[in-house]
């Protein structure tokens, strides 16, 4: 370790109060594209139901059109990082806001059901850009000391984009008097519900001018002078900011730019960080924690809620992600990320399981018996409780953390597209599985949560606290 990263362990080289405020705009503008992620992932919701009717398609049919967003998804978080290391993450974060606009646009005025899927993979490829740039960017500016809660940054901006799309949602069907398909604006309350992004998409894009580029990706392209004048910025004066771009520098030097070939060990498999990323990311997703934000209405509405009622449901939901969310932001850097994923775990197991218990029981005049039907709604928050307070948060800190500097971006976009593909497959199956038996769905995901625990304690090492140069 240089003395460098020693003096940082210790605190020497922490960011003063005065250049902390600086730091947390930073880090909120980047983040702004999770939010567009959280946004974009979850508004379908509300348009899932006037989607199948307008377009008169059955289940299956409608799990691939909410599903094959996850497609653009995965090729945008493939190709992000070694997209960034070519001109930069703020002109990915650029690009990222222009295709959110253009999605935006095209799915709330789509001429057809195949041009509706086209904007929604559009969107897709931009929400896998953000995806991998947020937290990527985010961890290259935070100092060490801040870098957990910084980092959570990005799960915040997601669960609070989420509960903001659930909430416009709610508040448009109830001017279009509870019909997704009445009439607002000249255009069905669903088609609105899509629209409304444009707002956030180009504040997005309005903000990346206004932050700094990465300085470890000013160093790798020659801009030594700029990359300590930003570290100056973010770090302050008082460590010492040559011997800082130096330590960069030769990290960077010492190793060749990230390939995918980068990623192979011993042949054809990856190399074993790799797959605990990989395996990081597959399990956050098998818990079927998206099924509670593509089809929760839907759900509800299976078991006899009522759709005003299912969308106030979705809303109260995102809003425990949010209550949960910040709990991991003030522990993620005290106690630790595999201790928090470890609880997590275990409160999903409790909550899921709970709800296949409910889930088991046959409907009486269409709705669950009233036992059930409580647990279930109990359950169902209890789950997204825990996710939140966990895997929400630790995954997305720990992928921009955990990976050695010569191959951090490409690990970084296999890990999240390997995420999306995980994500997609839960929601092109969930529409499918729930008609077949709901209960047993629920069984697989509670099985998948226990099994995140072994994982956990026997793959996973701590980063809290590490410089990335230290990773390794």
């Amino acid at each position: 370790m240089t003395s460098t990263a020693q003096a940082r362990k210790s605190g020497a080289a922490t960011a003063p109060p005065d250049h902390l405020g600086h730091v947390i705009f930073i880090a909120a503008a980047a983040a702004m594209g999770g939010f567009l992620f959280g946004y974009d992932s979850s508004v379908i919701n509300g348009a899932v139901e006037a989607v199948r009717d307008r377009y008169d398609i059955g289940s299956a049919a409608l799990a691939q059109v909410i599903a094959i967003a996850l497609i653009g998804c995965a090729v945008g978080a493939a190709t992000a990082g070694r997209i960034a290391d070519r001109i930069g993450r703020i002109r990915v974060m650029q690009i990222a806001a222009a295709l959110f606009t253009v999605s935006a646009v095209g799915s709330a005025l789509p001429f057809s059901l195949w041009d509706f899927a086209l904007w929604r993979v559009v969107g897709g490829f931009a929400i896998g850009m953000a995806s991998v740039i947020g937290p990527a960017y985010i961890a290259e500016v935070a100092p060490p000391a801040y870098r957990g809660r910084l980092g959570s940054f990005q799960q915040a901006a997601i669960v609070i984009g989420i509960a903001v799309s659930q909430l416009v949602n709610w508040g448009l069907l109830n001017a279009a008097g509870g019909d997704q398909r009445g009439r607002l604006m000249g255009l069905e309350a669903w088609q609105v519900m899509l629209g409304v992004m444009v707002v956030p998409a180009v504040l997005y894009g309005m903000l990346s001018f206004a932050i700094p580029e990465s300085p470890r990706f000013l160093i790798s392209v020659g801009k030594r002078e700029r990359a300590r004048e930003i570290l100056a910025e973010v770090e302050g004066e008082s460590g010492d900011l040559d011997a800082r771009v130096t330590e960069i520098e030769h990290a960077l030097n010492s190793e060749h730019r990230s390939t995918f070939k980068d990623l192979l060990g011993g042949g054809f498999f990856f190399k074993p960080i790799v797959w605990i990323g990989i395996g990081l990311s597959v399990f956050q997703q098998f818990v079927g924690i998206n099924v509670a934000f593509y089809y929760s209405s839907t759900l509800w509405q299976s078991v006899g809620v009522d759709p005003a009622e299912s969308f106030f449901y979705s809303f109260t939901t995102s809003i425990i992600n949010i209550v949960g969310t910040v709990i991991a932001m003030i522990f993620v850097d005290r106690i630790g990320r595999r201790p928090l994923a470890i609880i997590g775990s275990a409160g999903m197991v409790i909550g899921l399981a709970l709800e296949a218990w409910a889930f088991s029981y046959d409907l009486v005049d269409g709705r669950l018996p009233a036992a059930q039907g409580w647990t279930a709604l109990v359950a169902a928050h209890v789950f997204v409780l825990f996710f939140a307070l966990s895997w929400g948060v630790v995954v997305w800190v720990m992928l921009g953390e955990m990976f050695p500097s010569r191959i951090r971006a490409a690990a970084l976009g296999v890990a999240a597209s390997a995420q999306w593909i995980a994500n997609w497959a839960i929601t092109a199956s969930f529409p499918s599985l729930a008609d077949w038996n709901l209960s047993l769905t629920y069984v697989v995901y509670t099985a998948f949560a226990a099994l995140s625990i072994p994982f956990v304690l026997r793959y996973v090492k701590e980063t809290k606290g590490k410089a990335l140069e230290e990773m390794g």
